[in-house]
């Protein structure tokens, strides 16, 4: 038979020193507390055995508000955890604190941004680009969406150009050396296969002279401008002349 003094919960009448934690054992008569499977638990250890758990702290994450309080006496005001309830956040299959779920480099609470996964870690955009983007071989900066495959790497079309003189290339077509892209005038130069008569690339049949190269047609006397045969000009300043002219001009 029940004593002058009762509690009610859970549909059942009780004795307060025998409403107790299912887990501690401690009276529930003046706090809160909740239910799980007909039995009634102090918060701290309905937490500890039933809430998600934070994937960065380990602790319970106080989501759910007790489902029934005792009647007699009520609480008071400070003395349950349940008014700092918590909310739980999901992603990437575990349950967070929202305020422990932040960029795992830089620490940052993510934005509208979202965040980007790498090995089961989440990372602001920001950090995930420089960390894990392929660079840009032209400025080393990430390359996000439109690119260029080429010299085994990756460039941004608009860093795809000429490192002499930084022009595109207009027909697609480009010259490498030592790893970086060149129009073919400036790779010819580079090479040194530059026509010293018509500055223009050698690219045939060249003729050597001098220590400077030239196309066959442009080998020819500086004053006359006839062929010049390898063998028989004569070379004056920078300059190279046939015989003859070399004879009348300089002697």
């Amino acid at each position: 038979p029940a004593s002058s003094q009762v509690l009610t919960a859970l549909g059942k009448t009780w004795h307060p020193e025998h409403f107790t934690c299912a887990c501690c054992g401690q009276e529930l008569g003046g706090q809160p507390f909740f239910e799980r499977g007909g039995r009634a638990y102090c918060e701290e250890d309905y937490h500890q055995a039933f809430s998600p758990r934070c994937a960065y702290c380990a602790s319970p994450i106080r989501e759910v508000s007790p489902p029934g309080l005792p009647r007699h006496p009520p609480p008071p005001p400070a003395a349950s955890p349940c008014l700092f309830l918590q909310k739980v956040l999901t992603a990437l299959d575990q349950t967070w604190h929202p305020e422990h779920f932040f960029c795992a480099h830089c620490g940052k609470v993510f934005g509208d941004d979202g965040f980007h996964e790498r090995s089961g870690k989440p990372y602001c955009r920001q950090d995930f680009l420089a960390m894990f983007a392929p660079k840009c071989q032209g400025c080393e900066r990430p390359v996000m969406d439109n690119y260029l495959s080429a010299l085994q790497g990756v460039w941004h079309p608009e860093c795809f150009v000429c490192a002499e003189c930084l022009s595109g290339f207009a027909i697609g077509s480009f010259f490498e050396l030592e790893g970086r892209p060149y129009c073919e005038l400036h790779f010819h130069q580079r090479q040194g296969s530059i026509c010293h008569g018509c500055s223009r690339p050698v690219t045939g049949r060249c003729i050597t002279a001098a220590g400077r190269k030239y196309h066959p047609e442009h080998f020819i006397c500086a004053y006359c401008l006839g062929q010049l045969q390898k063998g028989t000009f004569r070379e004056r300043g920078d300059k190279m002349y046939c015989q003859a002219c070399h004879d009348k001009l300089f002697l």
